[in-house]
């Protein structure tokens, strides 16, 4: 395996184990609770510093591939996350505000009692107008990028 190619599988899959120390840092340090489809966000960074380890480890082809995979998963969750904060669409019920249209009075205070610490459909934190789930998604589209041009690197 050439230089370059080790260089670029260790900067995706670096720049998706930083992601992973800025979420818990977000998290633990930061005092902001993940909301459900933060922490969906995170399994794909997860599984591609493990595709890094192995890419470097064992040079098969395929794991590059592998590895854009994952950071296009990270994106599309973050993608579908900035349209639920954005109501642009709807997110899950688990995390969402739901209508409250023709509800009873029983209901509503089922639904507010049921309701979720933490939503998906409000934004807790921003920066230059870009939410935290916004950002992962343009940094995976970046680390997508890296582990093609690794897939694509000669051996």
């Amino acid at each position: 395996m050439t230089a370059d190619r080790h260089i670029l599988i260790g900067l995706a899959a670096g720049g998706s184990a930083l992601v992973l120390v800025l979420a818990f840092g977000f998290q633990h340090l930061g005092g902001m609770a993940p909301c459900p489809l933060c922490l969906w966000q995170r399994w794909p960074h997860a599984l591609a510093v493990a595709i890094g380890a192995a890419a470097l480890l064992l040079s098969w082809r395929a794991l590059p591939l592998l590895g854009m995979l994952a950071a296009l998963s990270t994106a599309a969750i973050g993608f579908y996350h900035t349209g639920v904060e954005r109501h642009w669409w709807e997110g899950p019920a688990t995390c969402s505000a739901g209508s409250v249209a023709g509800q009873s009075p029983e209901d509503l205070m089922a639904q507010i009692m049921a309701a979720p610490l933490v939503r998906c459909d409000e934004v807790p934190w921003e920066m230059l107008g870009l939410s935290m789930a916004s950002w992962n998604a343009v940094l995976a589209i970046g680390l997508a990028g890296l582990w093609w041009r690794a897939a694509r690197a000669p051996d």
